[in-house]
C-alpha cells in the first residue's frame, strides 16, 4: 500500500492559528503607522493635509471593517458538509468527463487511493468518499486537514483555519479584496515615509522607534500587497469561469467546462442576484433559496441554462 503523505496534513491545523496572531499583528503595526503616526498628526493642522489625512483616516477604518468582518466570516462559517447517508439519485449524473484523467475516476471503491500536492485527497470511484463512507455530490472533494469531504472546495487555507468552498467562498473573495485594498492604501501612504527613513535615520530627526515601525509597517504592506495581486486575478478568473482551484487541474483542454454559465451567472453562482449585497459577507435568504449553487449540493449546467 502506497504511503500518503497527507494522512498527516490534520496535524497542521494548529498552524493556521498562529496565522490568525500574524494577521491581527499586522492590523496592529499598520494601524500605528498609518493612522497614529502618519496621519492623526496632521488633522489638527487645518488645510489640504488634514482633509487628506481625514479621507485616509475614515478609508483606512472602513476597509478595516470590512475586512475584519469578511475574516471572521470565513473562518467561522462552515464552507459546506456532505449530508448523512447523501447518494447519488438514479438520475442524477455524476460525470467522468469533467476530469482529466478517467483512470482516476476507476468504479472501484476498494482502489487505491490518489493524492495531489495541495493536500486534497481524490477516492477512485465518482459520487462516493470511501474514506467518508459517504455519497459525494458534484465538484465535492475530501479535505485532509478538515478530515471530511466539503461542498464544492477551493482549498484549505491556513489562513482562516478552515476549508474555502461553497457556503464561504464569497465571504473568502471578499477578504482577499479587502486585505489587498488596504494593504496597497497603507503602501501608498507609508511610502513618503520610506522615501525620508534613511534622511531622517542620519539625522535622528525621529525616535528609532517610530522610524522603526513605519519602516516595518511599509515592507509588510507591500509584501502582502504584491502577494495579494496574484491572488486577486487569480480568483477572479476563476469566479468568472465558475472554476475552483482544485477543478482547474481537472478540467480538460480544449473542452467547454460545464458549469460555465457565462460570467454574469457565475458571478451570481458565488455572489448571489442581489447586486446591493455584493461588497458585504452576507447571503441573503433569498438567494439561498433561489441559487442551489449557494448551498453546494446541486450546479446548474449549461444545458440548463441559456448562455
Amino acid at each position: 500500500m502506497d504511503l500518503n503523505p497527507f494522512r498527516f496534513c490534520s496535524g497542521l491545523k494548529f498552524l493556521g492559528y498562529f496565522m490568525i496572531i500574524l494577521v491581527f499583528a499586522l492590523i496592529a503595526i499598520s494601524y500605528d503607522a498609518v493612522i497614529v503616526l502618519t496621519c492623526g498628526p496632521h488633522l489638527l493642522h487645518g488645510g489640504f493635509k488634514s482633509f487628506l489625512s481625514f479621507l485616509v483616516l475614515t478609508l483606512f477604518h472602513l476597509l478595516l471593517f470590512l475586512l475584519v468582518w469578511s475574516y471572521f466570516m470565513v473562518v467561522f462559517r462552515d464552507p459546506g458538509a456532505v449530508p448523512a447517508n447523501w447518494r447519488v439519485l438514479p438520475d442524477q449524473n455524476v460525470e467522468q468527463e469533467n476530469f482529466v484523467s478517467s483512470s482516476s475516476l476507476a468504479a472501484d471503491d476498494n482502489s487505491a487511493m490518489a493524492s495531489s500536492s495541495d493536500g486534497i485527497e481524490k477516492r477512485s470511484a465518482p459520487g462516493y468518499c470511501s474514506r467518508c463512507q459517504n455519497g459525494k455530490p458534484p465538484r465535492c472533494h475530501h479535505c485532509s486537514v478538515c478530515e471530511r469531504c466539503v461542498l464544492k472546495m477551493d482549498h484549505h487555507c491556513i489562513w482562516v483555519v478552515n476549508c474555502v468552498g461553497a457556503r464561504n467562498y464569497k465571504f473568502f473573495l471578499l477578504f482577499v479584496l479587502y486585505t489587498f485594498l488596504e494593504t496597497l492604501m497603507d503602501t501608498l501612504v507609508l511610502l513618503p515615509g520610506f522615501i525620508n527613513f534613511f534622511q531622517q535615520a542620519n539625522h535622528h530627526s525621529s525616535s528609532p522607534g517610530k522610524l522603526a515601525i513605519t519602516f516595518l509597517a511599509f515592507v509588510l504592506n507591500l509584501a502582502f500587497a504584491l502577494s495579494l495581486l496574484c491572488f486577486v486575478v487569480m480568483h477572479i478568473s476563476l469566479l468568472l469561469s465558475n472554476t475552483t482551484s482544485v477543478e482547474v487541474h481537472e478540467k480538460k483542454k480544449g473542452m467547454q467546462w460545464k458549469y460555465d454559465l457565462g460570467w454574469k451567472k457565475n458571478i451570481e453562482q458565488v455572489f448571489g442576484t442581489e447586486k446591493l449585497m455584493w461588497p458585504f459577507p452576507l447571503l441573503s435568504k433569498q438567494d439561498l433559496e433561489k441559487v442551489p449553487a449557494l448551498d453546494g449540493l446541486n450546479f446548474p449546467t449549461r444545458s440548463d441554462v441559456n448562455v
